[in-house]
């Protein structure tokens, strides 16, 4: 049998499986779409991680490691904790993120410079570092 141009012939696969796969498949590849493997859900995710660890390693940024012992830091400083179990310690990014824009809010005799407030890092860079920080 022939409908629109395809042919099922005995024992193959109906064409209607074949014609809707393949419409699937084109109108993917028409709008650019990657296929879901490509571009997995923590691409995004572990961009941010990568920024924020560049950030809070960069001694004229961040430099988290001024006070902080983060793991794969040189010469990391001990005023501050050392930064693990973030996760854990931090479940909300959000929380973290403001200790991060401007630590005084909670501990106002803490040394840790508002990062936010006093604009050392840019809303971006905090939600990187944030990022970075959390995934410790």
């Amino acid at each position: 049998m022939t409908i629109m141009g395809m042919t099922q012939r005995a024992g193959n696969t109906p064409w209607i499986a074949v014609a809707g796969f393949a419409a699937v498949l084109a109108s993917g590849l028409v709008l650019g779409l990657a296929p879901p493997t490509a571009y997995g859900a923590g691409t995004r995710e572990s961009a941010m991680i990568a920024a924020g660890k560049k950030l809070a390693f960069d001694r004229q940024k961040g430099n988290c490691l001024a006070c902080h012992v983060i793991a794969g830091g040189e010469y990391p400083g001990n005023i501050g904790p050392p930064l693990v179990n973030m996760k854990q310690r931090y479940p909300d990014i959000a929380k973290l993120r403001a200790q991060i824009w401007d630590a005084t809010v909670n501990h106002p005799t803490t040394v840790m410079p508002p990062f936010g407030r006093n604009k050392i890092l840019t809303g971006k860079e905090i939600d990187e570092v944030a990022a970075f920080i959390q995934s410790l």
